[in-house]
């Protein structure tokens, strides 16, 4: 918790009210805008952001000051936009049943997204190629990207395998990758 937050977060649960303004103040940007990447309405936002605030005045005590009071404001804030839209009630229609319009029938089609045989053909295809086009490049990118990738090493682990400075192997998987590009280009993209 930040210093300047816990003298206020003290003297809040002591009953200070101006402390607690103080502590709005810090954060009633982050706490709107958290609130309205969820909601996507600036009224809705501005309301919800206030209630926020006042079921966190009213629940300050239970605050552990152990953890940084931000993160619990936050919290209370995106549990009370979840509430918000437990509560609305949206007219929802099923996905089988036709809807009917005043003088129009509308039936609705929907995309198969289940795993097809051709898509997983696809992918060991795609897979081959481009393990193909790994084989193909110098000994010392192809290691670097394999270690990379394939073996999922840091570029720390990278370094220290093949006892290179961190900059070399940066530099090697930057290049490993560009050539793929390349050669990949008119095949895949």
């Amino acid at each position: 918790m930040k210093r300047d937050d816990s003298a206020l977060v003290k003297r809040a649960k002591e009953g200070s009210g101006k402390a607690y303004d103080e502590l709005v103040v810090l954060y009633k940007d982050a706490v709107f805008n958290i609130i309205f990447r969820m909601v996507r309405n600036r009224q809705e936002a501005e309301d919800l952001s206030q209630e926020a605030f006042i079921k966190a005045y009213n629940s300050i005590n239970s605050f552990n000051e152990e953890y940084a009071f931000s993160t619990w404001l936050f919290k209370i804030a995106t549990n009370h936009c979840i509430d918000f839209f437990r509560k609305r009630k949206l007219k929802t229609y099923s996905m089988e049943q036709t809807v009917r319009y005043k003088d129009d029938e509308i039936k609705h089609d929907y995309a198969d997204h289940e795993k097809r045989a051709d898509k997983d053909l696809l992918a060991v295809e795609k897979a081959e190629m481009i393990r193909g086009a790994i084989r193909k490049l110098p000994e010392k990118y192809q290691t670097a990207i394999n270690l990379r990738h394939r073996d999922e090493k840091s570029y720390d682990e990278i370094a220290e395998i093949l006892d290179i400075p961190l900059g070399t192997v940066k530099a090697r998987i930057f290049r490993a990758r560009e050539m793929l590009k390349k050669s990949l280009k008119d095949i895949l993209f």
